[in-house]
């Protein structure tokens, strides 16, 4: 018997632990397959949303937000890099060296989950490769476009909503949601809009607790 699932993955494109979230929740799901079908949603969560054009350098920032030193924001990174290799992530070994808004990128994947759905995880896994993997800016219109373009969408009607305010209603009102539902942090899983999964969980970790949703769901 499959049991069917929607899921609702609420992250920020500039989290680390969002890209390892979801390459091992994508793990879990193919370890699940002929038990249960999916259906993801992609929802925005922003870590900075008041982060400037331009950004800032991302030891300054982590430094003034955390209160982490240097030496610490490197091993963080060496974990974050190796959690990374399990899973089939690859993060620049260099770091990003800034950091920058994302809300253009969630207008984007707020569009994208509207017009094709099919095709809205596609463009949030390259959007967090053009972030982690290739260090490049997320604010930068060519980036983003670049994106659209390797998740199959319409470029052109990408650059109207990003020259635009196109969604932000929209996405200002689904962080709300998000955030009266007390999520504080990401990455957030949300299964059937009521199970929570939180944090960048090993693909067992999100196997192990899909299945057993799965099967609550079977005996009810």
């Amino acid at each position: 018997m499959t049991t069917s699932l929607k899921i609702d993955f609420v992250s920020d494109i500039s989290c680390p632990w969002c890209a390892i979230g979801l390459a091992a929740l994508e793990q879990a799901l193919d370890n699940l397959q002929g038990e249960v079908t999916v259906q993801m949603h992609v929802q925005p969560f922003e870590l900075n949303p008041r982060m400037p054009a331009g950004g800032q350098d991302i030891t300054e920032h982590l430094t003034q937000k955390y209160g982490s030193t240097p030496e610490q924001q490197a091993q963080i990174r060496d974990t974050i890099r190796q959690r990374g290799a399990d899973v089939g992530f690859v993060f620049n070994p260099s770091g990003r060296g800034r950091i920058y808004n994302t809300f253009a990128a969630h207008r984007l994947l707020h569009w994208a989950g509207m017009a094709s759905p099919e095709r809205q995880l596609a463009l949030k896994k390259a959007l967090l490769v053009a972030c982690h993997s290739n260090s490049q800016a997320m604010e930068s219109t060519e980036v983003l476009l670049e994106t659209v373009a390797q998740a199959g969408l319409d470029v052109a009607r990408a650059n109207q909503i990003l020259t635009s305010d196109e969604f932000t209603a929209e996405v200002r009102a689904a962080q709300a949601f998000y955030s009266s539902q007390g999520i504080g942090s990401v990455p957030a899983v949300i299964i059937n809009d009521r199970h929570l999964i939180s944090g960048g969980q090993p693909a067992a970790v999100f196997e192990q607790a899909l299945r057993q949703i799965a099967e609550t769901l079977d005996r009810s």
